[in-house]
């Protein structure tokens, strides 16, 4: 259970990095302004907050991420300190998104799915 547990957390890393460059780099494009449902002067009016929201989770990736790495390198009290962390700030994340939104209901199951299955099956490895 471990191992699947540092497996869904890696996901949910990589899940954030992508949603890092999104917010943060391609904010502005088609694709990004698709993503978020963003009229081109919506998506240019708030760029420079979208830049910095992309940035906490980037920090929420390398959190988890290197905490998924570590508990697989047996590096377990730090490594799962990392990873319960990272990944359960994502979860955090999700539910504050899905409770003032509700209508993003869908991006905030999307975002906080992968790293609460692996917070889950992390607990239960390690116990």
């Amino acid at each position: 259970m471990t191992a699947l547990g540092v497996a869904l957390v890696a996901l949910a890393a990589l899940l954030h990095v992508y949603i890092f460059w999104l917010e943060s780099f391609a904010w502005t494009t088609p694709r990004g302004r698709r993503t978020f449902g963003l009229r081109p002067e919506e998506a240019e009016a708030t760029r420079e907050l979208a830049f910095n929201q992309g940035f906490y989770n980037l920090f929420l990736a390398v959190t988890a991420g290197a905490g998924a790495v570590l508990v697989a390198l047996d590096v377990t009290t730090v490594g799962a300190t990392l990873a319960f962390t990272g990944a359960g700030s994502m979860v955090a994340a999700a539910l504050v998104l899905l409770v003032s939104s509700p209508d993003k209901a869908r991006a905030a199951v999307a975002q906080g799915t992968l790293p609460l299955l692996g917070v889950v099956a992390l607990a239960v490895g390690l116990l």
